[in-house]
């Protein structure tokens, strides 16, 4: 599994702690599931389609699951469409998921895998 998100650590106006240990969390479920994720965090303005082909071409992946922050703040509508893009480009046999939560990713994920 591929986790891509946002990266709360280099977000402006807000607090990343709440964020960063519901993320950890997150990461636990994967491991009580047994199953093996990899997270990219990216940040609008740090080149985050460059970060994203990257961590696509780093393995292969069964399913991309993809955060709701960048799902549902409406300034980055044309963000969430890159990132659904270009993981249907560099991803192709990947299923997509959406968390609600940074600590249910592993949720979204067990919903498309076989």
């Amino acid at each position: 599994m591929l986790v891509i998100g946002l990266d709360p650590a280099k977000l402006d106006g807000w607090d990343p702690e709440p964020v960063l240990a519901a993320m950890a969390r997150g990461r636990e479920r994967f491991d009580e599931l047994g199953l093996t994720a990899d997270w990219c965090l990216i940040a609008p303005a740090d080149q985050p389609e460059r970060a994203i082909v990257e961590a696509l071409a780093g393995g292969t992946y069964e399913c991309v699951v993809v955060g709701g922050g960048i799902r549902k703040h409406e300034p980055l509508l044309e963000l969430f469409e890159q990132v659904v893009n270009l993981v249907r480009l560099h991803a192709p046999t990947a299923a997509i998921a959406f968390n609600g939560r940074p600590d249910d990713c592993a949720d979204a994920a067990l919903r498309w895998l076989n």
